[in-house]
């Protein structure tokens, strides 16, 4: 077992670094891996993700290192690894899958403090060359772009991204537009780029063929130039593909292209549909994988309903438009000015009819996938599908032999961000939905499929009664005087939403991941928006950033929400909005349910409590508990939500309330040893006791003893890095559902033996 040990490896840099202001990511082909305490070679596994982080600056490590760092390169490293683990929640990002995908079974960090060797480059190779190829052209447009003025700063990790498919340069800001506005595909080397890039090398190859044959060379006699213009696109196209960094979308398209161009070149007349089968086919031997990313369904679907509407398929409109074409030649359409007139107008028919059925058959799988529907998508896209298409992606691929193309290029990108802003910012222009069943979806997508026929209208409008249900479905809430509880995997830190029947609160927000990543933005807001959620309170219990990193994002996500907190005067967190102090004694009643402020007191806010002294405690009670108050019964249908408090804040609350049992508790402090004294966890007797804790954290929570103190005492515990996101309801005090229980799948890190069910 050598997940948490200290091991130095020598290996390969074998991906593009991506480099953030206080970490770098890579990818690691190790050599050989050695356990520097035993003095013994090791096995690990040979793929690895690594991250390095500047937690202590320093010249040597800013200056040198991470400047020298380059694919290809040889190096030795200090690590501690662990087996690939991500948060999971309802609807949410799967890491690890995404880690298992890529054949990576296991992820670590560089080790620099003062105990551990300095990392060290052992020699320079040309081994992984087109990730130093793709290392060399980042840098270039950064030292272009990164000189110039401030949008064409801005515009640099677009532009990296337009013309080497690095995403992760594209900015948080700019991710959140392209996504709101329904562009999101344009922004990265996606299969529509790499599709017009075959077709335009297969079209200069084709004429240089012809070109040849006029000056007397034999090659169109050994081959036709229609051939060696196919073969020539998906080569080039193979080559564009790899440079782009060979991401899945990417690898799709190419075994599209290929499947596609080999039936050509074999002369084969294969109906459109039967060649879409059999490139849907390859994809999926090649790529099993890919029948679980959104990218395959949403590019599969795209493609067959464009075939189902394409118009030449239908004899009757073909020739319906050979005979106008034909009236139009002989009568007034004979001058250059009004041909090109209709050429344009027939041009933006075709754009405006294809917009508008991909958009109606991807709703159903966006609303399933990525629960939003981009209502002004359709407008952006007519607009920036042809600029980026045939303006701003040529520039930015032809800056790589002429880089102030690149200048340009980011120049033409302005207006298109300043209109997509304006589109972001129409009231109504993203609308958010829970996610639908998946039985919903599928009806959805058959309801579209009918409404695109061409069929008589009569017939084609039962699609939009397929379609109306995913629009009007809602996640079931919570009776009337009940509640429920959704423990949000957001790894090391706190977040509780809490719903009644008729409102909503979030209690504490996340941690902080990295200068533009938090657990509001890649969890909590996504997951409100899933479950159609609309909060009514966000309480940070206090100031600690694993506690309020996500609150940001969520107040921006929520604006009607009021903020209460036990947060300094003068807070940040206070320009966004007013803060209500936490104090004890405070109460209000929702839908039925009965909501109590057990602490701090007024007086705790001059004392040198610190941070987590100042936690806000909340106790929830159910309707039944609120009726009758019996003191010394196990009141299941009640909670308790306590931060960070420690031990004297434990004894106080001892000393001056008689605390009630209760249902289920959020275990204090992660677990810290520091916090859950025996007399605290007595006095409650909790049913469920919740640690939300990072997996294999580095402050070791939850202690060993207190998860033996609950042991002991009979109380379940469950722990957010085994459980994932986890589901309680007082209606069904008795039950605590694990989302990795939910969704568990044999990529997923095992977890410890844990009941769902509590007796």
């Amino acid at each position: 077992m050598i997940e948490g040990k200290e091991l130095k490896l020598f290996g390969v840099i074998a991906s593009l670094p991506q480099q953030s202001a206080s970490s770098v990511r890579f990818r690691f082909q190790v050599q050989s891996a050695f356990d520097i305490y035993q003095f013994q070679n090791v096995e690990v596994p040979k793929w690895i993700d690594l991250a390095w982080y500047d937690s202590q600056p320093a010249d040597w490590l800013i200056g040198s290192h991470w400047a020298d760092l380059k694919a290809g390169d040889t190096w030795q490293f200090n690590v501690r690894l662990k087996t690939p683990h991500g948060t999971l929640n309802p609807g949410g990002f799967d890491e690890a899958l995404w880690l298992w995908e890529q054949g990576v079974m296991a992820t670590g960090s560089v080790l620099t403090g003062k105990r551990s060797e300095v990392p060290q480059k052992i020699k320079a190779s040309w081994l992984y060359p087109i990730a130093q190829a793709r290392q060399y052209v980042r840098s270039e447009i950064e030292k272009k772009l990164l000189s110039g003025d401030a949008q064409s700063r801005s515009m640099a990790g677009v532009i990296a991204a337009l013309v080497m498919g690095d995403q992760a340069a594209i900015q948080t800001s700019d991710w959140e537009l392209f996504r709101a506005t329904g562009v999101a595909h344009l922004m990265s080397i996606s299969g529509l780029h790499i599709t017009l890039f075959a077709w335009v090398m297969a079209g200069a190859v084709r004429g240089l063929w012809r070109f040849s044959a006029a000056r007397g060379s034999r090659l169109c006699l050994r081959w036709p130039a229609p051939h060696a213009a196919v073969l020539a696109g998906a080569v080039l196209a193979t080559l564009y593909a790899l440079f782009s960094g060979w991401g899945l979308p990417s690898q799709r398209t190419v075994i599209m292209l290929w499947v596609l161009s080999l039936l050509r070149l074999r002369g084969a007349r294969w109906p459109p549909f039967w060649s879409l089968g059999l490139a849907l086919w390859v994809v999926v031997a090649f790529d099993p994988w890919a029948l679980l990313q959104a990218g395959f369904w949403l590019s599969f679907v795209a493609v067959g309903v464009l075939m189902v509407n394409d118009p030449s398929q239908h004899a009757e409109f073909t020739v319906l438009e050979d005979a106008d074409s034909e009236a139009m030649r002989k009568n007034s359409f004979d001058s250059f000015g009004l041909n090109l007139m209709a050429k344009v107008f027939k041009s933006v028919k075709g754009l405006l009819r294809e917009q508008w059925v991909v958009t109606v058959a991807l709703t159903p799988l966006a609303v399933l996938f990525f629960g939003q529907v981009s209502w002004v998508s359709l407008l952006a896209n007519l607009v920036a599908i042809p600029w980026v298409t045939w303006v701003v992606t040529p520039l930015a691929i032809l800056g790589v032999l002429a880089s102030p193309l690149w200048l340009v290029a980011s120049w033409a990108l302005q207006p298109l961000m300043a209109m997509l802003t304006l589109f972001a910012s129409l009231q109504g222009g993203v609308w958010l939905l829970p996610t639908p069943p998946l039985v919903l979806a599928v009806v959805a997508i058959l309801g579209g499929m009918l409404l695109l026929q061409r069929w008589p209208w009569s017939l084609r409008s039962w699609g939009v009664l397929f379609i109306l249900p995913i629009f009007l479905w809602q996640v079931p809430r919570p009776q009337l005087g009940h509640f429920d509880l959704w423990f949000a995997d957001v790894g090391q830190g706190n977040a509780v939403l809490l719903r009644t029947a008729n409102h909503a609160l979030l209690y504490d927000a996340g941690p902080v991941y990295t200068e533009t990543s938090d657990a509001g933005q890649r969890v909590l807001v996504p997951l409100l928006n899933r479950l159609g959620v609309k909060l009514d309170r966000v309480m940070l219990s206090h100031r600690d950033a694993d506690h309020t990193g996500g609150a940001p994002a969520v107040l921006r996500a929520h604006p009607n929400a009021d903020l209460w907190s036990s947060v300094e005067v003068g807070h940040p967190l206070a320009n966004i909005r007013p803060v209500q102090a936490c104090i004890a004694g405070q109460k209000w009643e929702w839908d039925g349910v009965q909501f109590e402020m057990l602490h701090p007191l007024l007086s705790d806010y001059s004392k040198s409590a610190g941070a987590n002294g100042l936690s806000c405690v909340l106790r929830v009670d159910a309707i039944q508990i609120a009726l009758s108050k019996r003191v010394n019964e196990q009141n299941l249908e009640s909670a308790l939500l306590v931060g960070d408090i420690e031990a004297p804040q434990e004894l106080a609350l001892l000393q001056r309330l008689a605390l009630q049992p209760v249902g289920i508790l959020l275990v204090p402090h992660h677990g810290s040893q520091t916090s859950s004294t025996n007399g605290f966890i007595e006095a409650l007797r909790p049913h469920w006791a919740v640690v939300q804790a990072g997996y294999r954290n580095r402050y070791g929570h939850p202690a060993p003893r207190v998860v033996q103190r609950y042991e002991s005492l009979g109380v379940p515990l469950s722990l957010s890095s085994d459980c994932g996101a986890a589901h309680w309801q007082s209606t069904k005090p008795q039950q605590l559902e694990c989302e990795r229980e939910v969704r568990r799948r044999y990529w997923h890190t095992p977890r410890s033996a844990e009941p769902r069910v509590a007796n």
